[in-house]
């Protein structure tokens, strides 16, 4: 009986430890399977590594188990052991799941990977807990296996990251032959390539491209933020292998260090490159700005002799990228100079007279050296939307569309997902949805967004900004400055990264009474549904992943 009840403890423990690995997948899919970045988010909070009921449950069974010792030839304390053990692998209730586990192939590849090394684990520890321990004491089997479990089960995460680099060498010849695929698709297609990237602005700038260049042309752009290596390669073999039409090849191109542009370019070598921002996002992991500047350079290197670069002028770093003075053709926007200065500068495309409403933007459109103009109309909200504008008209007009056919398309342009999109529900109120990321440029647009409704309450619904490195305290300080200025409301949601925006609107005039901190994005959905009403507007501003 006893070495039945020491097997189940033992499957006990070992499911358990399964399904922890499952449940910690999750968070090393959205950490990108980066080893360093997943165990230091596990590391940052004891309870991601040490679980309190869990460790309290296996140290309850052995007491528990001890102190029944006593009864000769009893099974109290296995039964006692393998309870606790039960109790201590149940998964703890999770209050808000935003993305949920993809079961690709190669995360099923790590799954097994990971799962194998642990069973392996707990057997090579038995070989030695037998080789070491006197086995034929009744108590010390079952207290042996229980220990030898619950180690293995909170070591889960040491599991993931070692069946990571168990699958590695698979993993590699994989992505080469992957990446050889889309080499080749691009061969044989052979568009021209237009390269975008920047701090923030990226997406919304390729969608708004890839719409004015169909006015004219044929141009596939990489869907939604794929904008990595393999992200990349995955939307050419899937989207463009088959297909021959494409004109123009518009691809994002995102980066948390230096060098993976450089390796996408490889791939994907650009004939234009845009630039939108250079900025603090993503700063914790580049360490500068100038590391950041140095990252996005790279796009920029890249380009033949004869390639264009259109890059921002008003972003000072990438303003010493213009004046690099590589390629030949370096095509500048501005919406701040004034058409005299833009003539001093030699900046190719300026924005006047920018308006913006509750209806879009408006502004005109100038060519300092020739004096061509246009005036431009969108349904497109936010202002710092005028220089990713600016940038698409560069582009566009060099290649052949003319200013009047770019303009007329820009007037039918929608808001790339989830980036400041403004839709009213069947109960009045106004939703603007600008939560799929947030950066210090972008807040200053979207505040200005809400404080434009002046009827109605006004809800602001943000967990801040992240990722901005020593000046995240600052930028949230700011936010909170600028949210007592525009709305009427505010719900934070997470108590701890929200503090610098706390702390802002508390040093402001703002109706304390009227600021709400919470901890899950559906407590201020719930909030908003039950106290708002036709004619008030809320403003979700960032929504942070499941790893915040």
């Amino acid at each position: 009986m006893s070495e039945i009840l020491q097997a189940m403890l033992a499957a006990v423990w070992l499911l358990g430890a399964g399904l922890r690995i499952v449940r910690q997948a999750r968070f090393y899919q959205i950490e990108e399977y980066m080893s360093g970045r997943y165990l230091r988010w596990a590391a940052s909070r004891r309870e991601r590594w040490l679980p309190a009921r869990s460790i309290s449950a296996w140290m309850l069974g052995i007491a528990v188990g001890a102190l029944l010792a006593e009864a000769p030839g009893s099974s109290l304390p296995s039964i006692v052991a393998l309870l606790a053990a039960i109790v201590a692998i149940l998964p703890p209730r999770e209050s808000e799941v935003k993305k949920s586990l993809a079961v690709t192939p190669r995360m099923k590849r790590l799954l097994l990977s990971a799962c194998a090394i642990c069973a392996i684990a707990f057997a090579a520890g038995w070989g030695a807990v037998s080789a070491v321990l006197p086995l034929d004491i009744s108590l010390i089997p079952i207290f042996a296996v229980s220990a030898l479990g619950c180690a293995l089960f909170l070591l889960a995460p040491l599991w993931l990251v070692a069946g990571n680099l168990l699958a590695q060498p698979l993993e590699s010849a994989l992505r080469s032959r992957y990446l050889k695929q889309a080499a080749e698709a691009l061969a044989k297609i052979n568009p021209k390539i237009v390269g975008i990237t920047g701090s923030y602005g990226k997406t919304t700038t390729k969608s708004f491209l890839r719409d004015i260049l169909n006015a004219r042309f044929r141009a596939y752009a990489t869907p939604k933020s794929f904008n990595t290596l393999m992200g990349i390669s995955l939307a050419i073999n899937r989207d463009l292998a088959d297909d021959l039409r494409a004109e123009y090849f518009i691809c994002e191109m995102g980066a948390y260090v230096e060098g993976e542009i450089d390796r996408i370019c490889q791939l994907t070598p650009p004939d234009i490159a845009i630039v939108t921002e250079v900025g603090p996002q993503h700063l914790e992991r580049f360490g500068s700005l100038e590391n950041v500047k140095r990252a996005k350079y790279e796009l920029v290197k890249n380009l033949p002799a004869d390639g264009v670069a259109v890059l921002n002028w008003d972003n000072p770093f990438i303003r010493e990228m213009a004046a690099a003075g590589y390629p030949e053709t370096v095509l500048t926007v501005s919406r701040d100079l004034t058409a005299e200065a833009a003539r001093a500068h030699g900046v190719s495309w300026i924005a006047s007279d920018v308006q913006e409403t509750l209806d879009g933007l408006s502004f005109t459109v100038t060519r300092p050296a020739s004096g061509e103009g246009a005036q431009i109309m969108t349904g497109i909200l936010g202002q710092h939307n005028v220089t990713n504008l600016l940038l698409c008209i560069a582009a566009a007009h060099h290649e052949g569309v003319a200013l009047r056919d770019i303009a007329l398309r820009i007037r039918t342009l929608k808001p790339a997902e989830s980036r400041l999109v403004q839709e009213r529900t069947a109960a009045g109120i106004t939703i603007i949805n600008d939560a799929y990321s947030a950066n210090p440029a972008g807040v200053v647009s979207a505040l200005k967004v809400l404080g434009m409704h002046e009827t109605g309450a006004r809800l602001l619904i943000t967990p801040g900004m992240i990722e901005l490195g020593d000046r995240q305290d600052e930028e949230n300080h700011k936010l909170g400055l600028l949210a007592a200025e525009y709305a009427t409301d505010i719900i934070l949601v997470g108590k701890a990264q929200t503090q610098p925006i706390a702390r802002a609107i508390q040093s402001t005039s703002f109706d304390l009474t009227r600021l709400r901190v919470v901890e899950t994005l559906s407590e201020s959905i719930d909030w908003y549904q039950e106290n708002l009403q036709a004619g008030d507007a809320v403003l979700f501003l960032n929504d942070l992943p499941d790893t915040y």
